[in-house]
């Protein structure tokens, strides 16, 4: 029974560091990670951002029929702030989560002390 927990412990550990690359941890902090967004260049960054913020405006503001005319662009590529949204998923853990639950229903008693 311990060689099986040992066992299924490292499994763990193997998929652990194969699945859990969402989350980058800083080199200089322990308690802090950081998540990344992929964009081609500072334009397509800022508008995203751009984008972000116009509906967060809407969002706070859901009376206003439309942005103020002082924002050059008004207009919201709902899009763009989507797709940032589902690069932040932690596909990866996720996956992680199948894995540990697979080895859950094939040995119940790893729950077990």
């Amino acid at each position: 029974m311990e060689a099986n927990k040992i066992k299924n412990l490292e499994n763990i550990r193997k998929l652990s560091a194969r699945y859990f690359n969402t989350l980058k941890p800083i080199t200089d902090r322990t308690d802090i990670y950081t998540a990344e967004i992929r964009v081609l260049n500072y334009y397509e960054l800022t508008y995203v951002v751009s984008n972000m913020l116009k509906l967060c405006i809407l969002a706070l503001d859901q009376e206003a029929p439309e942005i103020s005319k002082t924002i050059k662009n008004t207009s919201i590529n709902v899009a763009v702030v989507l797709e940032v949204v589902t690069q932040l998923l932690p596909i990866d853990e996720i996956e992680f989560l199948d894995e540990i639950h697979q080895m859950l229903i094939k040995d119940p008693e790893i729950l077990e002390e």
